[in-house]
């Protein structure tokens, strides 16, 4: 009789750690999906900037530093590794564009070129769908992160090699407004 009770004691930790792991897996899962997202829409930016930078170049040719500058934050930005440093490096993408649309509001021809607002409209349409996929993102690092460090989920997870996700935050409080990208 003690020989069940303690078999079925170990049945039932056995399930449960079994039933925390696939859960914690499944979150993380859905934390690498969303990092897959935001991926895919920096990719699309980045693939528009130097389209940007070609159709200003003409127009902009005494701002070659403002061009440079952009795309060096470009490179930087493709470049980087983890969450932290891809979040630092696309703040520095965006203020680097801000600059760019900055000086080019001072050329009304460029304003009016239709190549320069389908650019802008994309890159507009492209930065909401970074938005949205950074919201899906930091939702599933938050409901990943509570549930590995939830009691007693705690007591699977780190033993599992379950370790925190970081959020995608951006580093500087002014990129934080949606960029002005009008023409």
């Amino acid at each position: 009789m003690d020989g069940w009770i303690i078999g079925g004691g170990i049945a039932a930790i056995a399930l449960y750690v079994i039933v925390v792991y696939n859960r914690l897996v499944a979150r993380r899962n859905r934390v690498r999906n969303g990092w897959s997202q935001i991926d895919v829409q920096l990719k699309r930016r980045h693939d528009l900037i130097p389209n940007l930078v070609a159709a200003v170049q003409g127009y902009l040719q005494h701002e070659r530093a403002i061009l440079d500058g952009v795309s060096r934050a470009r490179l930087e930005a493709i470049a980087a590794g983890s969450v932290t440093e891809r979040a630092k490096a696309e703040t520095t993408v965006t203020q680097a564009l801000r600059s760019l649309f900055a000086v080019a509001e001072a050329y009304p021809a460029l304003r009016a070129s239709e190549n320069m607002q389908a650019l802008q409209e994309e890159l507009s349409s492209t930065e909401n769908r970074v938005g949205f996929a950074r919201q899906f993102y930091n939702d599933a690092v938050l409901e990943y992160n509570t549930a590995r460090e939830s009691f007693p989920a705690n007591l699977v997870a780190r033993p599992l090699g379950f370790v925190p996700a970081e959020l995608f935050e951006l580093q500087d409080q002014t990129a934080r407004a949606a960029p002005q990208v009008r023409f």
